[in-house]
């Protein structure tokens, strides 16, 4: 059996950076509270914790006067605030890309447009863009989502930055009709793009696809609509304990993939566990 390991896989920059951030700051000061899951994988949490990472829901929830580490996902402007007067130390690992969408997001508001974000309402990236938004807002899932009986005066978009650039366009390309003003920054990071693209190329050389990553992690979720879109058996999991290698018979090549939450170590042992099945 051919194994194909997708390129590029696993961490993204923005992941990878904050990673770094905490794992310098937990040999530093030995215990460091994070603001929610510091990554979408339950395997490196657990790692981290090791090391002494505590989570908390809120920044309520973190004791005054301890370290406290924003997540990559980034935080609202009053959750950082919260933080920076408990009187600890903030240890910022928000991603660069997140931060431009949060400041594209403020900068829009600040200009009388009432904001539309392309996401998911619930997951923590786009809760801490909301938090950057003085005026109107609104998340959309798709273009299923938006009316065609309304009509806006301005409208200002972005993305999540985990989202199908394609799934933007369809979005602007139907508000457009609806404004009589627009103005749209894309958003999406380009590590998604190009594990999305990968995911594309891997799906034409194989006959089915392992992908990593967290189950609540949105851009894992992706590329495992990708390949299914593409008409590739996939198989979604978590750790190496979930491969099932009655589903990698009759296949003469298999492919790897990972969401941008997924470290190398896991990415390595499941890989392994691929070839003695």
């Amino acid at each position: 059996m051919k194994l194909v390991v997708a390129s590029p896989t696993g961490l993204c920059f923005g992941v990878r950076r904050a990673i770094d951030q905490l794992e310098r700051a937990l040999g530093e000061y030995r215990e460091v509270y994070s603001l929610g899951s510091p990554i979408h994988n339950p395997q490196e949490v657990a790692r981290l914790s090791a090391l002494g990472l505590k989570l908390a829901e809120h920044a309520e929830d973190v004791p005054q006067g301890s370290v406290t580490f924003v997540r990559a996902h980034g935080v609202s402007k009053a959750e950082l605030e919260e933080l920076r007067n408990r009187r600890g130390v903030v240890v910022d690992g928000t991603c660069p890309f997140v931060r431009t969408a949060q400041e594209r997001a403020e900068s829009l508001s600040g200009e009388g447009y009432k904001v539309v974000i392309l996401g998911d309402s619930k997951h923590p990236e786009v809760r801490g863009i909301l938090g950057h938004i003085d005026g109107e807002s609104l998340v959309i899932s798709g273009e299923s989502e938006i009316d065609a009986g309304t009509r806006y005066r301005r409208l200002g978009i972005l993305s999540q930055t985990t989202q199908w650039e394609a799934s933007l366009a369809a979005v602007v390309s139907k508000l457009v009709l609806l404004t009589d003003e627009i103005k749209v920054y894309n958003t999406i990071c380009r590590a998604t793009i190009e594990r999305q693209e990968s995911i594309r190329r891997l799906g034409a050389q194989v006959d089915g696809i392992v992908v990593i990553g967290g189950r609540n992690s949105a851009n894992t979720r992706k590329l495992v609509e990708i390949a299914e879109s593409l008409g590739v058996s996939a198989m979604w999991v978590e750790h190496p304990d979930e491969l099932d290698g009655r589903w990698m018979q009759g296949k003469s090549s298999i492919g790897v993939a990972a969401g941008g939450s997924t470290p190398d170590w896991l990415i390595n042992e499941i890989t392994e566990k691929i070839k003695r099945l």
